[in-house]
């Protein structure tokens, strides 16, 4: 119950920034409004370039932590550079993700 409660708590506060973007259509978006689809797009995409960076810099710190204390015990060494590898592996596959938003973008014109 508590785990639902707080499932429901966090996606209405994840929610509420969407709500906050909503348009008049009938005044000319001024500074800091997002005016059309495609500045929407780009302000998402930004957003979540932002987040991901982030994660990206707990995973490697997290993974440094996991060397640090792994005291030269095999199997906590191999935890520590499964994290490691994991996270190059997400750094490479955001980056990928980003690129081909970016190719797309500009075939399309956005």
């Amino acid at each position: 119950m508590k785990k639902i409660k707080l499932t429901l708590a966090s996606l209405s506060v994840l929610l509420l920034p969407v709500m906050a973007l909503a348009i008049d259509s009938n005044t000319p978006p001024t500074e800091g409004e997002i005016g059309s689809i495609g500045s929407l797009i780009t302000s998402i995409e930004t957003f979540m370039w932002i987040i991901f960076g982030g994660i990206a810099v707990i995973a490697f710190v997290v993974s440094g932590i996991l060397f640090l204390t792994a005291g030269g015990a095999p199997e906590k060494v191999a935890t520590a550079r499964n994290a490691a590898i994991w996270g190059i592996a997400g750094v490479v596959v955001g980056i990928l993700a980003y690129s081909i938003l970016a190719i797309v973008g500009t075939a399309m014109g956005v």
